[in-house]
This record gives C-alpha cells, sequence and structure tokens, in this order.
C-alpha cells in the first residue's frame, strides 16, 4: 500500500484501535487476552503508555485507521529500563500489504529516537509465521522459544521471543 499515513496516536483513535483488537482477542493468537477490554480499559492502557513517554502510532490508509502499534516497558525492574517491548496489530482486511512493515519501521525510528537500546518482540504463537517474518525483516533475531506456556482457542501455544538492538544497542553504555 502507498498511501499509508504513519502518525501519533490520539484519543479518538481508540474506538478503531478497539476494534482491531478486539477480533485479534477473539479470532487471534498474536494477544493471549482471552476478553477484548473494554473502552474505558483501552484509554487507560493508552494513557499510561503515552503518559510514560512511550510512542503509540497509527496508520491510516484511505482515511480509515488500518493499523496501530506501540512500545512499552518490557519488564517493570529499573534494569530493563532500556529495552522496550513492540505491540503491532492490523486490521484483518489489510494483513500482509505493508501495514505492519511501515508500523514497525517508525517505532523503531521513535524508540531509538527515545534513547532505548534493544526491543523484544513477545510473539503469542511460535506458528505465527507473518509476525516472525515482519521481525525478521525488520532485524530482530530469535532469543527462544518457551514452548506450550499458554492456552487458547482450545490448545498450546508456544512464546516466541525475538530482539533487535536499537542505536549502538549493546555496544556502548546507554545514557541516563
Amino acid at each position: 500500500m502507498s498511501d499509508v499515513t504513519i502518525r501519533p496516536a490520539t484519543p479518538s483513535d481508540l474506538p478503531a484501535i478497539a476494534a482491531i483488537y478486539r477480533d485479534a482477542v477473539l479470532h487471534g493468537t498474536a494477544t493471549w487476552e482471552l476478553d477484548p477490554p473494554d473502552d474505558a480499559e483501552m484509554l487507560r492502557r493508552f494513557e499510561e503508555l503515552t503518559d510514560a513517554g512511550y510512542p503509540y502510532l497509527v496508520a491510516e490508509a484511505d482515511g480509515v485507521l488500518a493499523g496501530y502499534a506501540y512500545a512499552g516497558s518490557y519488564r517493570p525492574r529499573a534494569a530493563y529500563r532500556f529495552t522496550v517491548e513492540n505491540s503491532i496489530y492490523v486490521a484483518p482486511a489489510l494483513h500482509c500489504r505493508g501495514v505492519g512493515r511501515r508500523l514497525l519501521a517508525a517505532l523503531i525510528d521513535a524508540c531509538t529516537a527515545r534513547g532505548f537500546r534493544q526491543m523484544v518482540a513477545v510473539i503469542g504463537d511460535s506458528a505465527n509465521a507473518a509476525s516472525i517474518g515482519l521481525h525478521t525483516a525488520a532485524g530482530f533475531t530469535p532469543v527462544g522459544v518457551a514452548p506450550a506456556v499458554g492456552w487458547k482457542h482450545g490448545r498450546w501455544l508456544d512464546q516466541m521471543l525475538m530482539r533487535r538492538p536499537l542505536g549502538d544497542g549493546d555496544e556502548t553504555p546507554p545514557v541516563g
């Protein structure tokens, strides 16, 4: 898709974001939530991330919200403060059309500009070839697989970790 615009998300985007996420919760394995969060919870999550200075982006195609991506803390302990975890969701009708690739590239740039040094992808199903391919194309490398740690849609799911350095990555000490 050549007419995709990436921009920071706003609260007015949350109904479309919630609809995309609802589909992922109900039908997919990218997230291991079993019940879609309500509008108040989606707003709470959005504000928590953006108030903490993490990027939260949306992709628009032909005036329609096509997907969204955000980064957040990988883990809560202070030693992880330079590492973020990414999340990317694309409207089902627009899968495999380049929206995720553009969102991930913009998210990597935004996190690098904020001084983060590592990005981790926690892929909710090691059979999710599209997400693994997307992350591989963006420079992520596999870290490992935790087999059968989740149960959703009547089957055990693996969790795959991938990581990508940001900026100097682990070549130099971080600032701050």
